[in-house]
């Protein structure tokens, strides 16, 4: 299910800022967002090739986008080391 770019946006940057608060780090809101939306649009490729649904809707995207961000999250933090 697709549910639209502008949506992908809004749920990808609802995940970055959920991520970065889970995580704890200071980024800044912007660049959270931003790693969430990467994220989500990356974990939504490797979870779709990989063949793992987590759910259907926004839910699934929200999911997806959450696991996305925290990874890139945790390698933004190495890389700021």
């Amino acid at each position: 299910m697709d549910v639209g770019w502008f949506a992908g946006i809004v749920i990808g940057g609802l995940s970055g800022w959920l991520a970065g608060k889970l995580m704890d780090l200071r980024f800044g809101i912007f660049l959270n967002v931003v790693i969430g939306i990467v994220g989500a649009v990356l974990a939504n490729a490797i979870f779709d090739r990989a063949g793992i649904h987590v759910a259907s809707g926004w839910l699934g995207y929200l999911v997806q986008g959450f696991v996305g961000s925290c990874i890139l999250l945790f390698v933004a933090k190495l890389v700021r080391r």
